[in-house]
This record gives C-alpha cells, sequence and structure tokens, in this order.
C-alpha cells in the first residue's frame, strides 16, 4: 500500500507541476485511460489518419525481408502495447518464443494480453504495467539473448529529441545481453517522416471529431488522478503543425477566463484563448533518425519504406 501511495504522490506532483509551468503541459501519457485507449483505436481507424495503415502496410510488403533481418524464436518486447494488436500480426511472422506486452493503462492490457493468449496458446504470453517514461523492470526470468523491443506507431515522436535519446538509450539497454555472448539484441521501431502539412493537420484534427475527444478526455482521467475540477466543456481541441521543430503540436485551449482546482490548496488560472499543451508529434527524417538511433547505442540500422515515403519501420542493433 505505502508503494502505491508512493505512486500515487508521484503522479499527483507530475501532474500538478506540469499544470503551474508557463505555459501549462500534461503528459500525453496520462491520454491512456480505458475510455482513452479505446478513443486511440478509434483513431487508427479514421481515414485521415494514415500513419497506422501506412505502417501496416509497410510491414504487410516487406514481411519476408524483415523476418529475415530480425530473426525467428525471440522475446518480443512491445512497449506501449495498447491493443497488441501490431504484435499480434508480427508473431504470426516472427513466431517468437516469448511476448512480453507493455503499457501504462494496466487494465486495458490484461484483456489484450488474455486475447493474445487465446490466439498463440503455445508461446509465453506476459503482461507489465508500467510507465515506459520511468523505466521498465521486466520479469527477472526473461532470457537476456535473442530480445527484441518493439515500438510501432511512430510514437516515440510524442517526445522531444533529448527525451527521445534517453528513451532509445533505455531501449538499447532492455536488449543488451550483460556480456552474454549473441545476445544479439534488436529494436524494430516505426517512425512518421515529413509530409504535406495539410496531411499531417488533417489526421489530428479529424473532421468526426475523434481526436478532440481523445484530446478532452485528458482532462477527465486527470480529474479521476489529482481530484481537479476540469470541466471538458469550457476546453476545445488544436492541432496544427509547426515547421520549425518538424511536429505536430496539439493543445487544449480556454474557450473563457477560468479557474482550476485540486487538492492542497492547488490553483491555476487561465485567460480565454489560454492552452494546456498536450502533446508533440516530432516527423523525423531517416538520416536524422539514424543519426539519433547512432547516439543511443545502436551503431546498425535497416530501414523499410512505403511508396510515398510516409513512414518507415526500422531495425536496429548495437
Amino acid at each position: 500500500m505505502a508503494a502505491q501511495a508512493l505512486a500515487e504522490q508521484s503522479v499527483f506532483d507530475e501532474i500538478t507541476q506540469g499544470l503551474l509551468q508557463q505555459p501549462a503541459t500534461i503528459s500525453p501519457k496520462f491520454f491512456y485511460d480505458q475510455l482513452g485507449s479505446e478513443l486511440f483505436e478509434s483513431i487508427t481507424r479514421l481515414p485521415e489518419y494514415y500513419p497506422t495503415r501506412t505502417e501496416h502496410a509497410v510491414m504487410q510488403q516487406h514481411a519476408a525481408e524483415i523476418a529475415a533481418a530480425v530473426g525467428q524464436g525471440r522475446t518480443l518486447i512491445e512497449l506501449g502495447a495498447g491493443n497488441c494488436e501490431k504484435a499480434r500480426a508480427l508473431c504470426r511472422t516472427l513466431a517468437p518464443a516469448c511476448f512480453v506486452g507493455v503499457d501504462i493503462s494496466a487494465d486495458f492490457l490484461q484483456g489484450a494480453v488474455a486475447r493474445m493468449r487465446e490466439e498463440f496458446p503455445h508461446m509465453d504470453v506476459r503482461a507489465v504495467g508500467a510507465d515506459m517514461t520511468r523505466g521498465v523492470t521486466l520479469p527477472a526470468n526473461l532470457p537476456r539473448t535473442g530480445r527484441l523491443v518493439f515500438y510501432p506507431g511512430s510514437s516515440i515522436g510524442n517526445f522531444d529529441p533529448p527525451h527521445a535519446l534517453m528513451l532509445l538509450e533505455q531501449m538499447r539497454e532492455l536488449v543488451d545481453g550483460e556480456g552474454e555472448p549473441g545476445a544479439d539484441g534488436g529494436l524494430l521501431i516505426g517512425i512518421d517522416l515529413p509530409k504535406e502539412v495539410e496531411v499531417l493537420e488533417a489526421a489530428y484534427d479529424d473532421a468526426a471529431g475523434v481526436t478532440a475527444a481523445f484530446n478532452l478526455n485528458v482532462l477527465t482521467h486527470v480529474n479521476r488522478l489529482i481530484g481537479s475540477n476540469f470541466d471538458p466543456a469550457q476546453w476545445r481541441h488544436l492541432a496544427f503543425f509547426n515547421t520549425l521543430h518538424s511536429r505536430i503540436e496539439m493543445h487544449l485551449q480556454a474557450m473563457s477566463p477560468l479557474q482550476v482546482r485540486w487538492p492542497g490548496g492547488g490553483v491555476r488560472d487561465f485567460a480565454a484563448g489560454e492552452c494546456i499543451h498536450t502533446e508533440n508529434s516530432y516527423k523525423y527524417t531517416l538520416p536524422a533518425f539514424t543519426d539519433l538511433l547512432a547516439r543511443a547505442g545502436f551503431s546498425r540500422a535497416r530501414a523499410w519504406t512505403d511508396p510515398r515515403d510516409w513512414f518507415a519501420v526500422v531495425h536496429a542493433q548495437p
């Protein structure tokens, strides 16, 4: 119970500190309560949201080459596993000996992992509820050799470059054999490439308003986590491409002057039009991302892309 209380205090401190910043921020990891995870699933099926289907097409088109590069019988570790749908398709190709799904939304993950066990009854399937931004502790009896970290969906773009570098270094540590000969670990990661601004902005501000609902739901989740009094009806969704930083930005904008309170005397006043920054999604060129991988300790990298060069899947090894 003490550990749980400590974790809850840590979340409380992280959120409230973000709300008191100028400008205010909420980490995108807090999008993913049960409803947020379900809304994101809906986003991936929208006509405007190209990343999921384009990445799937790359994986399908180059399946044989990816399988040959990666190898079979591995321990597959998916970070931000969500509904495990992408891992399910990869498992059919790679036939891993073990699958470990890691996600911050532990309840949502448990259901997905249960479905994985049904489909792959002879595979060792495990779930780890964890906030990957705070480090991931894998089961102690997981083999050190033959690990493949799978991080699809261009989720690495949600972190600014220094933080992305830190996460890639953590991924390298997860696949490091700790001196064991022939550890042969690797990373399979999806990245969104630069493209027309109109295509990018439509993907994060769809006509049906699903992304807006996803963004606004973070306020309801924050209310549960810290006891704040956000009213989502007082806010609106904003998404635009920041050319200077090569990133999509998502914000929540106050539609009128308002005040938000939380336990312990916390308070933040927002002027009309003032924003809370909720997400970035960086779009890397392949040379820039390969350089980032090299700085994280992945010295070998091979990439596959779609015919329009909208998306890339990269296999990297230390």
